[in-house]
């Protein structure tokens, strides 16, 4: 009797066991199921790496929580966003290095949501003078994103900047907008082709 409570015991251990590591695999896995992706694809590459996985879960997690800010967004466009975002990350196929891609890819729009939405700490809005015209202002507000990130303001446009290396001061880089800072003057290229303007921390 006492030697079938034994094996009634380990058997129950056991399972708990395997239970508590097929759990652990499912939560290390990304934020979508891997039993239905396509061979060689980049969802499959997500699916097999513990990094990448990880990030995909931190993208799922900030994405929801942009989804709660972007509850009264009109137009809504927080969803169409997210769709192409997934088709930019599936066209890493064509990169040398795939996976550097995705990896970029997702810490990129991790960062941005959490800017945009302002999901993290942000150091602003600072004020900018340029080209010695109090009219001619930037507003710029940074935050604490891994990269770093920050939105200029000017008029009526708006630009989200990554932050880039540099040598001395803090160099952002947007779609045709540049912004590079040392010790409180700017130096900001805002729109193709634009000619550089000399910016100031406005008092």
């Amino acid at each position: 009797m006492c030697a079938h409570r034994n094996a009634l015991w380990i058997a129950l251990v056991a399972a708990v066991a395997w239970g508590g590591t097929a759990l652990a695999a499912e939560s290390a896995g990304p934020s979508f199921s891997c039993a239905k992706v396509d061979t060689g694809s980049i969802e499959q590459m997500v699916c097999t790496d513990a990094a990448l996985s990880a990030l995909d879960r931190k993208l799922a997690e900030v994405y929801g929580e942009a989804t709660g800010k972007a509850a009264n967004e009109h137009p809504p466009a927080l969803k169409a966003e997210q769709r192409g975002w997934i088709k930019g990350r599936d066209d890493c196929w064509k990169a040398d290095d795939r996976r550097a891609c995705v990896e970029e890819q997702y810490r990129l729009r991790i960062a941005e949501l959490q800017a945009k939405y302002r999901l993290v700490r942000a150091i602003g809005p600072v004020r900018f003078a340029c080209d010695g015209q109090a009219a001619n202002e930037l507003t710029a507000t940074f935050f604490e994103t891994d990269p770093p990130t920050m939105i200029a303001e000017r008029g009526d446009a708006v630009s989200l900047m990554v932050g880039q290396p540099a040598a001395s001061g803090a160099r952002y880089q947007g779609r045709n907008e540049s912004f590079w800072e040392h010790q409180g003057e700017a130096r900001v290229t805002w729109g193709y082709g634009a000619p550089e303007m000399t910016c100031r921390k406005a008092p």
